[in-house]
């Protein structure tokens, strides 16, 4: 959807469930020396400025990763997902915030590569200017990427983490996400799939985890991440789901000793919490 922009939303919540999963995804994928490719089919702009008119319009970071900033108690998970943020904020001022490109990036090594769709013209202008300096690791390309995931698939190294986070503003975004996991699975089965997707009353938000479960998979992970109880009007977002399929083995252990803890920092109301589903083959 081309009114939707991330920057509005830097930090938040849901960036803080996204990118510590991601953190741990690409940790895990680094340890093999074995190159993987990183594909993003919404990156956004790939960086953003908290203290910009923008983000300053919702202030959402405050109530999300800005709980995390300057917190000395942080387990062990949260604490490298928090390192990452720290290299683009050397001076000890959170002033920027890394979007699911960056964060991979801190991660690449030479031979590593990254896939990056964007739609929104401004963003994608801002996304081919962050990684101006990166044309042979960092592919930008300004299309659809739920239509264009297929055509990378596999990529040459076999291994590939795919994120897709749309925003979900547009119904067919459900839909779509189940299409293009189930030819996507046809072509690169052993492939690292993570779909982040809202916590909404909405019946296609609440129906979207049976969907997930059916594609059959033969290794997943879904974790649904709470801040509050759902709101009693029905409107607005109260969490995030991430749907992993052939997650690493070591990701539940992982997740389990730090959500507790995250659900105590970002929660609003007694509402909050996690609920963590797997099966790992």
């Amino acid at each position: 959807m081309l009114s939707y922009r991330h920057a509005f939303h830097a930090g938040n919540h849901a960036d803080v469930i996204k990118h510590f999963v991601l953190t741990e995804l690409l940790a895990y994928y680094q340890k093999k020396d074995k190159p993987w490719t990183y594909i993003d089919t919404h990156a956004g702009a790939g960086c953003y400025v908290l203290n910009s008119e923008v983000a300053g319009k919702t202030g959402e970071f405050s109530g999300g990763f800005g709980l995390l900033w300057g917190r000395s108690d942080l387990p062990e998970p949260l604490a490298a997902y928090v390192e990452v943020v720290r290299q683009f904020n050397p001076g000890g001022r959170l002033l920027l915030y890394p979007g699911s490109p960056a964060v991979a990036m801190t991660f690449a090594r030479e031979r590593d590569n990254l896939q990056l769709f964007e739609l929104h013209p401004e963003d994608l202008r801002t996304l081919h200017q962050t990684f101006s300096t990166e044309p042979r690791r960092v592919h930008v390309r300004g299309s659809d990427g739920l239509a264009g995931l297929d055509a990378l698939l596999p990529p040459p190294s076999r291994r590939a983490v795919v994120l897709i986070d749309p925003s979900y503003e547009v119904k067919t975004d459900y839909s779509r996400v189940i299409t293009t996991l189930t030819k996507a699975l046809r072509r690169f089965a052993t492939g690292c799939f993570v779909l982040w997707y809202p916590l909404l009353a909405r019946a296609e938000s609440r129906r979207l985890p049976k969907q997930l479960a059916e594609l059959g998979a033969g290794s997943w992970l879904d974790v649904r991440f709470r801040i509050s109880h759902a709101p009693q009007e029905g409107v607005g977002m109260f969490g995030s789901g991430l749907y992993v399929i052939n997650p690493p083995w070591v990701l539940p252990e992982r997740l389990q000793a730090a959500l507790p803890w995250l659900a105590g920092a970002l929660g609003t109301d007694d509402g909050a919490g996690f609920e963590l589903d797997c099966h790992i083959e």
